[in-house]
């Protein structure tokens, strides 16, 4: 109910928060919509015309007021440079980049959480010291660089993976998985690498209680220790870590949707902040929001699954 009844409190209250955030950043901006739309030799009636039809005239709250009501309902209004219903302009890039972010996160936790574990096994060996080192670099190297060099390795030199673009999976699943691997690699490596870190951290310091111990004395198995005692218990900071990578993992498609060529939000975003394209920006910015808000609340609902003590 704790949890409930805070979702219920702050929900509203974050969205209303960063969406007139942007809505004021975006208006305050230099420039204006109306020229780019009417054109720059356009006449000053045109460009009035122009900007009442877009509510432009109105004060700011006013406009604010508009969309917030609007977008309460589901209608985040008509795009400025596409001219139609934002709703539909981002259902239609929404597979690609929901495509991307599931198996980047897929890669990020069965490479984070397994390699993770397999270093606590025997500290200081070969596995623990290569998560190390590999940890590290993965937190170092920028995306955008890992994405190149995967074009670079299995598309342009051993010809085994489409370097751009995008099918859908209605299409086929072969070629689907083809054009999504590359880039899900490349965005799940950073998250992966410090969820390396944090499940190793978490996990050794979780053998070093007295009830690992104990198991141990007993003749329990290495095996079950971890998965009976061992996992659980290290599971609240390691779910923690995982809500926040992927929060910002969703951030990432933006860099590599545009390296690699395909047209999803992270792409639609970028071309709409370049037009001055206030609805749809605000629609994605809406739908990022709700994303991020979903993912706190099932990171608070999974606490309560690993550890029943945080209900009290």
């Amino acid at each position: 109910m704790k949890t409930l009844r805070r979702v219920v409190i702050t929900t509203p209250l974050l969205f209303v928060l960063v969406s007139f955030s942007v809505f004021a950043m975006m208006a305050a901006a230099p420039g204006d919509p109306a020229v780019d739309l009417a054109g720059q030799n356009a006449k000053p009636e045109d460009i009035a015309r122009v900007r009442s039809e877009l509510g432009l005239d109105q004060p700011l709250l006013v406009r604010y007021w508009d969309w917030l009501s609007g977008a309460v309902t589901g209608d985040f209004g008509i795009s400025y440079s596409r001219r139609q219903p934002v709703s539909e302009l981002i259902s239609s890039r929404l597979e690609p980049t929901l495509s991307l972010a599931l198996v980047a996160i897929f890669f990020a936790v069965i490479i984070g959480v397994g390699f993770g574990i397999l270093a606590t096994v025997r500290p200081g060996g070969i596995v623990d010291r290569f998560v190390s080192v590999i940890s590290s670099i993965g937190i170092a190297l920028p995306q955008f660089w890992v994405g190149m060099l995967l074009v670079m390795v299995f598309s342009l030199q051993l010809k085994a993976m489409p370097a751009t673009g995008y099918v859908h999976i209605s299409d086929g699943l072969a070629p689907w998985a083809a054009h999504v691997i590359l880039p899900a690699l490349a965005l799940s490596l950073m998250p992966a690498a410090e969820l390396m870190r944090h499940v190793r951290s978490s996990v050794s310091e979780v053998l070093d209680k007295d009830f690992v111990l104990t198991a141990r004395a007993k003749g329990m198995l290495t095996g079950p220790i971890y998965f009976k005692h061992v996992v659980r218990n290290a599971g609240i900071p390691i779910v923690t870590v995982l809500g926040i990578r992927i929060a910002q993992l969703l951030g990432g498609t933006v860099v590599i949707e545009t390296l690699f060529g395909i047209q999803g939000l992270g792409t639609l975003t970028v071309d709409s902040v370049l037009g001055r394209d206030m609805p749809t920006i605000l629609g994605v910015v809406a739908l990022a929001t709700g994303c991020v808000l979903v993912i706190n609340l099932l990171v608070d609902l999974s606490y309560r699954f690993i550890d029943p003590r945080t209900a009290q």
